[in-house]
């Protein structure tokens, strides 16, 4: 049977359209199982039916043959998403006639639902003449093929291939950077790819070294140049993809790598191949979202070095219009390649939301989607449109899609004007009540970018990306001059530093840390309290950095139990001594910062009283606090969809720990996703919160919604909020309010 199971999905997979791949499952059924009727039924949602598409064994009538959702055994079984055996279908009460198909010969009856994503897309029906029930072995291959088959339909689905795809083709990914555009699209084939090179040796290897350093060269003055172009456009912190780039170029240890390849006999493109692999295998592995991207980051900069291997100079395009680039990979070269008034949008086959091409489509405004599974030849030249928000690629839409479009794209333009007004102003509510906004920050911060006129501080810094950047632990003297540089930027405004947040799912290259479940491992606070020399070299750097600023806070993340925070507060407390004591000796005096923990493992949420007197403030991580409440790995795409912000679990607990804080006098921000979401800020101030932090992109957005809405109707959302028993409850009350109040238009990422 599995030989069978094999063949049949093999078959099914190779055909060039759905209906010939149907066509081959119903005669491929009936061979194996020796039966003699097999028939498909597909979802078409628009007539709201599943429609006969393929059989063998009925007779299919000159008109197109649909049962409704409710009706009929087939409707059964999609209606309940599970199979149906029966031993003589005429006779049960949900059975269904159809004329014209000579199906009243047919006794028994079993049908199982095709699913893709807790989606039914189909049915798949044996039937026989003879009145019996089929098999449980029978059964069990049924639904073991309807398994496999429901990733071959909705691959099919996704290439426009589905019988409800009439008006143009819809297609679906992550959405990367918000917005709408309507432009017709163009494929660009000329990114080289790492995986396309081949092994091979050269012949004279002092030229093949030459080629690589012309290549390096090359690559070099682009990232310079871009850097450039961009400087009066961009803040630091999107400025430093192109530093990170020249960086690693300028890398010794990578450079070696490369050229010991070359000298040992391989052409320069298989070393390039080799080298990019394993530096970006690094990050790969990584559990973290924004670490795991930077393995883009070193796959691009090895594709740049194989296009400088091939070409002199980059080729240069010209258009008369704006156009949707489509790409296999986006990378920052290619979005720097095009005038920004001919770039409307950008659709990517590869990557993912935090990569850091992604971020700079972000930062100049470009919508952008990526991992959409799309044909390009059935794409190229076509008219599009891309919803950023919603992570849509609509293809040749029908004229009343077109228009509705149109409207948004016009209805965007207002909006962002408007929220803009905004940005300078304080954050506050309709009728005056303070909220006070943070920055999270990653590569670097910095003040020369209007965001920073009307924003409070820093509320994140993650201090570990310097880390993962280099071939060993920085020195004391290279992380105090990195913090000093970020507190600098921030005078008089707080800048929160996180210690180290690294571990079982964010290793570094120089400590290999492998475990089964990194997310409940050695990571955080954890792992610095086993690695006491690298805390205190860290915390003596935070507090050098910090003297005669006096606006460093530190943050301890992964706190579990009083325990931890009590070593953590001794290593302080020494370091904080021996930096006095250097302070001193320069005739400076050090003042000691703040100091908080991160709530985002469970089991503190019912320890937060005995917090007070320990510490001076609590920053929720809500993106992890909502992971571990819900025992969720929301990198792992079969669960990803229970990952959900607005679960009423995660709002209790946010609600618990506002409540208990306040209570205990220790101030509480929050510092995950939530705080930046404009539906998450007007929960979380409803509720009680003061204090958010959240990525540049979104500060004025979050002004915009506050300050069009009055402190007490937030606090009854949140009120009605915290009463529901489903997050999807939550999300449409949220939803709802803010588009009550005209501003819809501010919350259509993901809200489909």
């Amino acid at each position: 049977m599995l030989t069978q199971l094999r063949e049949i999905v093999e078959k099914v997979a190779s055909a060039p359209t759905l209906l010939e791949a149907l066509d081959l499952l119903v005669v491929s059924i009936c061979d194996a199982m020796k039966t003699e009727c097999c028939s498909v039924y597909i979802v078409d949602e628009q007539r709201q039916q599943y429609m006969l598409m393929a059989t063998k064994g009925l007779t299919k009538p000159s008109y197109q043959v649909g049962l409704g959702f409710g009706e009929g055994l087939v409707g059964l079984v999609g209606r309940q998403a599970e199979p149906v055996n029966v031993a003589d279908a005429s006779q049960h009460p949900n059975f269904k006639h159809i004329p014209g198909t000579n199906e009243e010969y047919f006794r028994s009856f079993f049908g199982t639902p095709i699913i893709h994503q807790r989606k039914v897309l189909g049915v798949l029906v044996i039937q026989q003449r003879e009145k019996r029930e089929f098999t449980e072995s029978e059964e069990s291959f049924m639904v073991t093929l309807a398994a496999q088959l429901a990733v071959i339909l909705a691959h099919a689905k996704a290439q426009g291939m589905w019988p409800d795809q009439r008006d143009g083709l819809h297609l679906t990914g992550s959405a990367a950077s918000t917005g709408v555009a309507v432009a017709k699209a163009w494929w660009d084939d000329n990114q080289p790819r790492l995986e396309a090179v081949c092994p091979a040796s050269c012949l004279d290897r002092e030229a093949e070294q030459e080629r690589l350093s012309i290549a390096i060269e090359m690559a070099s003055n682009e990232f310079r140049r871009l850097r450039k172009r961009f400087d009066s456009e961009l803040h630091k912190e999107t400025l430093a993809i192109f530093d990170l780039f020249s960086h690693l170029l300028n890398d010794p240890m990578l450079r070696k790598d490369l050229f010991t390849k070359v000298s040992g006999g391989d052409q320069a493109e298989w070393a390039v191949r080799q080298t990019v692999e394993a530096y970006s295998g690094r990050f790969a592995n990584m559990k973290d979202d924004y670490l795991r991207e930077r393995a883009h980051d070193i796959r691009e900069l090895g594709q740049r070095l194989l296009f400088f291997l091939h070409n002199e100079e980059g080729t240069e395009h010209q258009w008369e219009a704006p156009i949707v680039l489509l790409t296999r990979e986006l990378t920052a070269a290619m979005l720097a390649s095009i005038p920004r008034d001919k770039l409307a949008a950008v659709v990517a086959q590869e990557g993912a939301a935090n990569s850091h091409a992604a971020i700079l489509s972000r930062a100049l405004g470009i919508p952008a989607i990526m991992g959409v599974d799309f044909v390009p030849e059935k794409v190229h030249n076509a008219l599009v449109v891309v919803d950023g928000y919603r992570g849509d690629l609509l293809i040749e839409p029908n004229r009343q899609i077109l228009a509705e479009y149109k409207r948004l794209l016009r209805e965007e333009n207002e909006l962002t004007a408007l929220v803009e007004q905004d940005l300078d102003k304080s954050a506050e509510t309709a009728d005056q009540e303070r909220i006070y906004l943070f920055l999270n920050a990653g590569l670097s911060a910095d003040t020369n970018i209007a965001v920073n006129k009307g924003v409070d501080g820093v509320g994140l810094y993650r201090t570990e990306v310097p880390f993962l950047l280099q071939r060993s632990f920085p020195s004391e003297e290279e992380q105090a001059t990195q913090y000093r540089s970020i507190l600098q930027s921030y005078p008089n405004k707080p800048v929160v530093m996180r210690t180290l947040d690294i571990g079982g799912d964010k290793p570094l290259p120089y400590l290999t840390i492998e475990e089964d479940n990194p997310f409940l491992g050695w990571r955080g606070i954890r792992f610095t309290l086993d690695h006491p020399e690298i805390f205190l070299i860290q915390v003596r750097a935070m507090l050098k950095a910090s003297i005669g600023l006096d606006n460093m806070e530190i943050l301890l993340p992964m706190i579990s139990g009083i325990s931890e925070l009590d070593e953590s507060k001794a290593l302080i407390d020494r370091a904080f001594e021996e930096v006095s004591v250097y302070a001193a000796g320069k005739g400076q005096t050090l003042h000691r910062p703040r100091l908080g923990i991160m709530v985002e493992v469970p089991s503190i949420l019912y320890q937060l009283p005995v917090l007070k007197g320990r510490i001076d403030f609590i920053s929720v991580g809500s993106n992890d606090l909502t992971q571990y409440l819900l025992a969720v790995d929301r990198n792992n795409s079969r669960v990803a969809n229970v990952y959900d912000t607005f679960h009423p679990a995660v709002m209790q607990a946010l609600k618990h720990i506002q409540d208990v804080s306040e209570s205990n006098a220790i101030p509480v921000s929050v510092c995950g996703e939530l705080a930046g979401d404009p539906l998450g800020a007007l929960l979380l101030v409803g509720m009680g919160y003061r204090s958010l932090s959240m990525n540049t992109r979104n500060v004025a957005k979050i002004k915009y919604v506050l300050r069009h809405t009055v402190l007490t109707d937030m606090e009854q959302l949140a009120a009605s909020a915290l009463s529901a028993t489903f997050g999807h409850e939550v999300r449409q009350m949220a939803t709802e309010f803010v588009e009550q109040r005209g501003m819809g238009g501010l919350i259509r990422a993901g809200k489909k």
